[in-house]
């Protein structure tokens, strides 16, 4: 015979995993700490599992208590609809997908991700910016539904994720019209000359060393960013050179803001696609992972 759950229970766990403590759960509930501590040990009891961790002083949400979670906020937004059909005023709620990304990575390629989620379902898409291990939290945490990123995790980090490599571009050098000269005798043309570059955060940055070593070029740095749209914009205003691919900066280069100075042989931006394998996929995210491409 199955199990009734306890909906006040349950919505006891929603808040506590929302609020990520006990005590902050208990005085927006305004419960007493004690009594909401007993209701989420028999709650877990009649489960038979564990839904917290802690962590730090923290509770963190187990690979179960996340399913539980993902359960209950469906369960409560039904509830609710159901309130809102009974009295005539229901909205049919729309498919959500939060999409994490790098500062690296073109908003370009974001904007062309997200059209392509507005094709496939009627959604709501919420954005994350970030650095790579922030995000990468965030998508174990499932708080995260699919992650663009250039630097792929490995080891511990690579657990539990899925990754596909969805565009392989030649990258470049650009700069500002002033800079047109350096086409000739390209690529020692560009050693000396100010670059802007990704940190070591990006995996360009890296194939960007092992390219000037292998073609004796000095890299004179005056400034590392991750976000992309900075370094456009430095770029744009003539302070120096950028690596990049050509689809990053389409506008620029239509509109005669940027030149491009050379190609990188054997030098390419690589951005993947990365979900955390759950048991309650969201389906549009999976539908995204399988079938974007540019």
């Amino acid at each position: 015979m199955s199990k009734w759950i306890n909906y006040h229970h349950l919505f006891y766990f929603k808040v506590i995993a929302e609020e990520g403590s006990v005590s902050k759960a208990a005085t927006r509930l305004r419960l007493g700490q004690p009594t909401l501590s007993a209701q989420l040990k028999q709650f877990e009891e009649n489960l038979g599992v564990s839904l917290f961790v802690r962590h730090h002083k923290k509770l963190v949400l187990t690979e179960q208590g996340q399913v539980a979670l993902d359960y209950a906020r469906n369960i409560f937004k039904m509830g609710a609809e159901m309130y809102e059909v009974l009295h005539d005023r229901f909205i049919p709620q729309k498919t959500s997908i939060t999409i994490g990304t790098l500062d690296i990575v073109s908003k370009q390629v974001v904007f062309q991700l997200v059209k392509q989620a507005y094709k496939t379902a009627d959604c709501l898409v919420t954005l994350a910016e970030g650095k790579s291990d922030e995000l990468l939290r965030e998508l174990l945490a499932h708080r995260v539904d699919v992650l663009i990123t250039n630097f792929l995790p490995s080891g511990s980090d690579a657990k539990g994720l899925s990754h596909r490599l969805f565009t392989k571009k030649n990258v470049a050098v650009y700069g500002a019209p002033k800079f047109k000269p350096l086409k000739k005798g390209f690529p020692k043309s560009i050693s000396g000359q100010p670059l802007i570059v990704p940190t070591y955060d990006s995996k360009l940055r890296y194939d960007l060393d092992h390219w000037s070593t292998n073609n004796d070029v000095n890299l004179n740095v005056i400034a590392e960013s991750q976000d992309i749209a900075v370094k456009i914009l430095m770029a744009v205003g003539g302070l120096g050179l950028i690596t990049t691919a050509e689809h990053t900066v389409t506008r620029q280069l239509a509109e005669g803001e940027l030149i491009e100075i050379g190609q990188l042989s054997g030098t390419y931006e690589e951005l993947f696609l990365v979900m955390a394998r759950r048991k309650l996929e969201n389906r549009l995210a999976a539908k995204l992972f399988q079938n974007f491409s540019i």
